[in-house]
């Protein structure tokens, strides 16, 4: 499962890094039309859709490496157990909403399948509007592996720096 989660992670780093290289690609590209005195509206909005899905691949990204803010103050100074115990509660709830934004964001695109993306014909909204469940899964699969991480060790484990020298 671990191997399946780093293959994955790889993945939406390069998709992630090459939907922010087209976004900025798709501004300059609209900009210089603009100067060019032939505009090309719909290039903004494409570029939001790719930054939409960029927003959620970069989410699980951050999740998988720890690196969403934390405040420690607290549970720092708790014994062991009751921080695996709030580390766990703190699992359920994510995991509780990501499986509500899957829910609600499938039906979403359901929903809007057949509107067109800011006016653009060819791009329908449920594209825009599937980056969210499909960022919600990615982001419960990684819940998950921390869940079983943080049940099977002390509650670093689900950290990838936990044991590190």
């Amino acid at each position: 499962m671990e191997k399946l989660h780093q293959r994955i992670g790889a993945v939406e780093a390069v998709l992630a890094a090459t939907f922010l290289i087209l976004m900025v690609l798709m501004i300059l590209f609209g900009g210089l039309a603009r100067l060019a005195a032939q505009p090309q509206n719909w290039t903004i909005d494409f570029a939001t859709c790719l930054f939409a899905w960029a927003c959620f691949l970069c989410a699980d990204i951050a999740w998988r490496r720890d690196s969403l803010m934390s405040i420690e103050l607290v549970t720092g100074r708790m014994p062991e157990g009751a921080r695996r115990f709030l580390l766990l509660v703190n699992y359920a709830l994510i995991a509780a909403f990501l499986i509500y934004v899957i829910y609600a964001g499938l039906q979403l695109s359901w929903t809007s399948r057949a509107r067109s993306f800011q006016g653009i014909p060819w791009i329908s909204y449920s594209w825009v509007t599937l980056s969210f469940p499909v960022g919600a899964a990615l982001l419960l699969f990684t819940t998950a592996l921390k869940v079983a991480a943080a049940l099977g060790r002390n509650i670093e484990a689900g950290r990838p720096d936990a044991g590190a020298v």
